[in-house]
């Protein structure tokens, strides 16, 4: 009987001490979030230490990831593998397509679908990608939408509203579709469809790594829109008002991650420094970020690709000094989080050569290097982008081909940065090993 009795108070001792030593959440999301990048005295930190990086944009992550045989986890996995081996462990992501116009090619398959339900194997993909990068010790930065149709973006919550589907903005479209896009700014009842959108995504459990978004130390940051703009300066007062609401919105249902914006700077308000100042002043916006188009912006033209590269580095400089002063009376870091550079002779052939390319990289890169030397407030850049093992079928894309970097209403192969691109992945690979050794 005394033995019995002794068994059962060790028992009960053992379920005290689970009881009383099972870590709250509390204690939990302390030490999930000590992985969590954060800004202090216009710096990134992680882990008690300046964070720079070097990455790139991989829009189409969960797409591979998706479950159910809409994705290709293979691909997935030898496309972060790949990335990692060349100290790529920063990626820009979308967090998914919605339903897209009639009038444009768009990605497939969609997040969301015209009745506000979510794909739940392209959740499934998401949760999946980010699970594997962390097993991968890297970080995501999540963009919830787009302002161009090209993966639905504001043309499906206008959509939702009765505003119709978007017009085409190539040729002579593209004023139609400026004035079209602009009623994103301005019409709450899209905005709340785009919100509710939000609390789920930010809200949402990963399956794989049973860990909430909220607390994911893979996560580095949301970001409100891809490439907001007012469109139409009448609407300017608006976006501001509607990217504020978006922010505040994510940092309190996710006050543990950082909040970015995702413009292109000073081009995407509509030239307007004023207008950048005021959304970058938003106390819930933690970074600014600028996009840096030399080509889809005329610094240089096809033909003159290589002439012309000098010409194009100096308004990069240019443009990255405009924004710096910006940062330097916030206290906020800058990413340069998109630039691209053709491939020689404006060539989409996988065999093309990519000198130039290399050269404008290598500049924007050793910026970035520059700034880690001097505790700069340019703390990171995501070049456009891995196309990896993706290979082009063709000029166009149609759904079933390879996701590259280049969007689908785009020619496939146009900044894609393949595995087959020694070069410029050599370049890569020792611009992270000696940003890394600093």
């Amino acid at each position: 009987m005394e033995n019995r009795n002794r068994w059962l108070w060790l028992i009960v001792i053992c379920l005290l001490l689970l009881i009383y030593n099972k870590p709250s959440m509390a204690q939990y999301s302390s030490t999930t979030c000590h992985n969590l990048v954060s800004v202090e005295n216009g710096q990134f930190q992680l882990n008690n230490k300046p964070y720079y990086f070097i990455g790139t944009n991989f829009w189409y992550g969960p797409l591979l990831g998706a479950s159910d045989g809409a994705g290709d986890r293979s691909r997935l996995l030898r496309e972060l593998d790949a990335l990692k081996s060349i100290g790529i462990r920063n990626l820009r992501i979308l967090v998914g397509a919605e339903s897209g116009s009639k009038n444009v090619v768009s990605v497939e398959p969609v997040l969301l679908s015209d009745d506000d339900t979510l794909n739940p194997d392209l959740l499934d993909g998401l949760d999946f990608m980010l699970a594997e990068m962390g097993k991968r010790d890297m970080k995501a930065v999540l963009y919830l939408t787009n302002s161009w149709d090209w993966s639905g973006g504001y043309g499906y919550y206008l959509r939702r509203i009765g505003l119709g589907d978007s017009p085409d903005a190539s040729g002579d479209g593209w004023d139609a579709y400026c004035n079209y896009a602009a009623q994103m700014n301005v019409q709450k009842k899209a905005q709340r469809i785009f919100h509710q959108y939000i609390k789920k995504i930010i809200t949402r459990r990963n399956k794989y790594s049973d860990i909430d978004y909220s607390d994911d130390a893979t996560i580095m940051a949301w970001q409100l829109v891809n490439e907001p703009r007012p469109f139409r300066m009448e609407n300017a007062q608006g976006m501001v008002k509607f990217l504020r609401k978006t922010s505040k919105l994510i940092k309190k249902l996710d006050p543990n991650h950082l909040v970015s914006i995702g413009g292109e700077g000073i081009i995407g308000c509509q030239y307007d420094s004023l207008l950048f100042d005021q959304i970058s002043s938003d106390p819930c916006i933690d970074y600014i970020t600028i996009h840096i188009w030399p080509k889809n912006w005329n610094w240089v033209t096809n033909d003159k690709l290589s002439e012309d590269l000098d010409r194009a580095i100096h308004k990069t400089d240019q443009y990255i000094k405009q924004h710096l002063s910006v940062a330097q009376k916030l206290k906020k870091p800058i990413v340069i989080e998109e630039f691209g550079y053709p491939r020689d002779n404006a060539s989409y052939a996988l065999e093309s050569t990519t000198d130039s390319r290399n050269e404008y990289y290598t500049h924007i890169f050793q910026i970035i290097q520059s700034s880690k030397q001097s505790g700069g407030l340019i703390a990171g850049c995501n070049f456009w982008g891995w196309g990896g093992f993706g290979r082009p079928a063709s000029l166009q894309w149609t759904r079933g081909n390879d996701f590259l970097c280049d969007p689908p209403h785009e020619p496939q192969g146009w900044y894609s940065v393949f595995t087959t691109d020694i070069s410029t992945i050599n370049l890569i690979l020792n611009s992270t090993q000696s940003l890394n050794n600093q």
